[in-house]
């Protein structure tokens, strides 16, 4: 369900809450790799608040991130929440002390994962819990019944509000769905990686968000030259386009663009916001990914 909002792209209905489309990842706020504090305590402070300052009700983290220091900065910045805030969070992979993600997916580790992540943010219950799947190289086979079940457990106790599922195939996404309802699906996905294509449209009838990351990643330099080609003539950013073309791609689509500055923040939003691609523009970014 699309609706109007001052941000580019409206909102979509997650679940029992209802989010902007342009939304907020907070990935970023930690230090380098996601490990440790960030340089400027003060300035990623300033960027969550500024964040919802512009209207943007989605916030993505995860207590992974740090560990721990970017939900802490999450709360500090805007703790009592918004009413109208909801903040997704991931559970499934831990971190070492070389900055790995080894998984943590079995039930014990999930639950304290959720309770970690109540604890950091400062909360009853968490509004999105999105379940991580595969790896760094992407989505791994296998079931995710176990893991899953264990959340729709908590769900039930009232920890958690909606689940959605991260980094998983399909075949992984739609034996989640056998399970407990998912309002969302964060994979990765952007003009050079389109590998779910159909999943995006599926999903998108079944009335579930798509949530892509990396918006930028993995792109050749052939196909960065093709992005900037157009952004140049568009007079915009290859990241204000990439943007645009997800949210044109399909209405299901929510966006995490992260960033660690308050002037970057601002130019994602009005950068998307003033883009509007034609048809002829679409055609020449699809080829991209060809």
């Amino acid at each position: 369900m699309n609706i109007a909002s001052p941000l580019p792209g409206g909102t979509w209905k997650l679940g029992d809450r209802t989010a902007t489309r342009f939304g907020y990842g907070a990935m970023q706020l930690a230090g380098p790799w996601a490990m440790g504090p960030p340089d400027d305590r003060d300035g990623a402070l300033a960027v969550l608040r500024e964040a919802v300052e512009q209207g943007i009700t989605h916030i993505d983290t995860s207590d992974a991130y740090g560990p721990r220091i970017t939900n802490q900065l999450i709360r500090e910045a805007l703790h009592p929440y918004p009413e109208r805030l909801l903040i997704a969070t991931k559970v499934g992979a831990g971190r070492d002390a070389e900055g790995g993600w080894p998984t943590a997916r079995d039930p014990e580790s999930l639950r304290r994962q959720v309770h970690e992540n109540l604890e950091s943010l400062g909360t009853d219950a968490l509004d999105l819990v999105n379940l991580r799947m595969g790896d760094a190289t992407g989505p791994q086979r296998g079931s995710i019944a176990e893991a899953f079940e264990t959340l729709a457990d908590l769900q039930q106790q009232g920890l958690i509000r909606n689940l959605g599922v991260s980094n998983v195939s399909a075949e992984q996404a739609f034996e989640a769905q056998k399970i407990a309802p998912v309002v969302c699906v964060q994979n990765m996905y952007n003009l050079a990686h389109r590998d779910d294509d159909e999943l995006v449209d599926r999903l998108a009838a079944d009335g579930i968000a798509y949530v892509p990351f990396f918006p930028l990643g993995g792109f050749s330099p052939l196909q960065a030259g093709a992005l900037s080609s157009v952004a140049a003539r568009l007079e915009a950013t290859s990241m204000s386009v990439a943007l645009a073309w997800l949210l044109q791609r399909s209405e299901n689509i929510l966006l995490i663009p992260g960033t660690s500055r308050v002037a970057h923040l601002r130019e994602n939003i009005t950068g998307v916001a003033a883009l509007r691609l034609s048809d002829e523009d679409v055609a020449e970014l699809n080829s991209i990914g060809t």
